[in-house]
């Protein structure tokens, strides 16, 4: 065994007995939802027990993850920069779990359009926090505030634009893989974002 086995070894015993604890179980109730006995358990958890591929995976089940949650190892970088879209002076940044994901940070000066022909629909999901200043969501019909410190989330199949109202505003939004591509080809065709 290399030194990178026992440390994964024992992060994984580690990572167990942090999930259970975290969820308030006692030994006796994971053993339970992961049909071992609970000296068994207890022995794992210690490392006193060889880690079987088979018990870890009952037991990522039993906690509610998956086996690659469960060895998983922070090798990468916990820290990113964002990437600069120089036209439109947006920050983004990926989400290594799902690269689909994206988080956008915008400063936003211009009220939201007028014309209800401005607004766009595409398919996903988007949710953003209003940082500072006041900005104005239409949705549909709706015109609803959003201010700071205050979230909304809304499907992108409903038209929708986003802008300022009473001066600028900075809007932190996560897009899911499907409405992060429509946002892409709105802004490829007429360079104006939402």
């Amino acid at each position: 065994m290399t030194q990178e086995d026992g440390d994964l070894d024992s992060l994984v015993r580690r990572r167990i007995r942090a999930l259970r604890v975290a969820q308030g179980w006692s030994l006796e109730e994971l053993a339970a939802r992961a049909h071992l006995s609970q000296s068994s358990l207890s022995r794992i958890e210690n490392g006193q027990r060889r880690l079987a591929l088979d018990q870890l995976v009952t037991l990522a089940r039993a906690l509610d993850t998956t086996l690659d949650q469960l060895v998983e190892t922070a090798t990468d970088d916990v820290v990113t920069s964002p990437s600069i879209d120089g036209p439109h002076g947006r920050m983004r940044w990926s989400i290594k779990a799902d690269p689909g994901m994206s988080v956008v940070r915008h400063r936003m000066t211009e009220p939201p359009p007028e014309n209800p022909a401005r607004m766009r629909a595409h398919p996903g999901r988007e949710w953003l926090v209003v940082l500072s200043g006041t900005a104005v969501l239409m949705l549909g019909h709706r015109r609803i505030r959003v201010e700071t410190n205050q979230a909304a989330e809304f499907p992108t199949m409903m038209p929708h634009a986003i802008g300022a109202e009473g001066g600028p505003c900075d809007v932190l939004g996560i897009y899911d893989r499907d409405a992060r591509r429509g946002h892409q080809r709105e802004n490829d065709s007429d360079g104006d974002p939402e």
